[in-house]
């Protein structure tokens, strides 16, 4: 596994990668997992090529920014299997797994319209790019419905999806950015705030932990109660992306020598359990019952399609 620039553990999708290489191990006894991690991006292609002259099965790139090095190394390297997550890809050994995670990103924005005290929720990215842009874009989706549906008048601070601009940390590691952004959007009235910035995300939850209980984060990728427990007492919820699951069945089948298919690929969706919220944690005797069953319904008529969500960046 090469990692993108967010390193091994960066509590978000690097850390659930590894997680499902070593489950990997865990279930096929076959799988010696080895990752190196990528300081800048100019570390892709050299990382994917090393993992190649080791003749490793299955050679796993993560994060969107790594598509064009991986397919690059792909068509070079035409018999070895590649996967990357949040990407598609122009090579077919490589395989994709890509999750809608729109779908789950609406709940948690129509959770945060129903639970803010200020009646101002936020959102910001690491960076300006479709795998962070499409919880965006579910977030605001999901807000909006709320307004829509409840009468209210919630606003949207950090990101217009129509557009297409926000606020952005240019970033996946550097907390003292989201730290400056979280006390921006602050300070302009947020008082639940969904980074999707991997640990610069950090920063945020540091933030949320200094209020005494005024402002709460919606985490993202995995449980923020599992993968950051020091904060779980701020994080209302996590838009879940199981890239746990997803990498280790690709890497067993890898394992084993098993050509996987470019296309379809993997995508992850609210019906698969590819995508989803976690459970409320601390904050469960704090979300009113209400509002708990209008987001069951809501998942149900998003699986059975009497409500679209959509993003121009959610996977084909």
């Amino acid at each position: 596994m090469v990692t993108d620039t967010g390193g091994i553990d960066d509590k978000s999708f690097n850390a659930s990668a590894w997680a499902g290489l070593e489950a990997a191990k865990a279930e096929a006894g076959n799988v010696d997992p080895k990752y190196v991690a990528s300081s800048s991006e100019a570390d892709y292609e050299p990382g994917l090529r090393s993992f190649v002259s080791q003749k490793c099965n299955f050679i796993l790139a993560v994060g969107g920014l790594m598509g064009g090095s991986t397919t690059k190394v792909a068509k070079e390297s035409a018999d070895s299997q590649f996967g990357i997550v949040d990407s598609g890809s122009e090579s077919p050994n490589v395989f994709p797994m890509q999750f809608a995670t729109h779908q789950a990103a609406f709940l948690a924005g129509y959770l945060a319209a129903g639970y803010t005290k200020s009646g101002k929720v936020a959102t910001y990215g690491g960076m300006n790019i479709p795998p962070v842009t499409i919880f965006m874009d579910g977030f605001a989706d999901g807000v909006a419905h709320h307004n829509s549906t409840k009468g209210t008048k919630v606003q949207v601070l950090g990101w217009d999806k129509a557009k297409k601009n926000g606020s952005f940390a240019e970033s996946f590691v550097d907390q003292n950015k989201g730290k400056s952004i979280t006390q921006t959007l602050v300070s302009q009235g947020a008082d639940i705030i969904m980074p999707v910035a991997g640990g610069t995300g950090l920063g945020t939850a540091q933030v949320a932990k200094d209020s005494g209980g005024k402002t709460a984060v919606v985490w993202v990728d995995q449980d923020g109660c599992k993968s950051a427990e020091q904060y779980c007492d701020v994080f209302l919820t996590t838009v879940v992306k199981n890239i746990e699951e997803a990498v280790k069945e690709a890497v067993v089948a890898g394992a084993k020598g098993e050509k996987l298919a470019a296309t379809p690929g993997y995508v992850g969706t609210l019906e698969n359990n590819g995508v989803g919220l976690a459970p409320y944690n601390q904050f469960d005797s704090k979300v009113d019952a209400g509002l708990k069953a209008e987001i069951e319904k809501l998942k149900t008529d998003i699986v059975a399609g009497t409500i679209k969500v959509e993003s121009a960046n959610a996977p084909a």
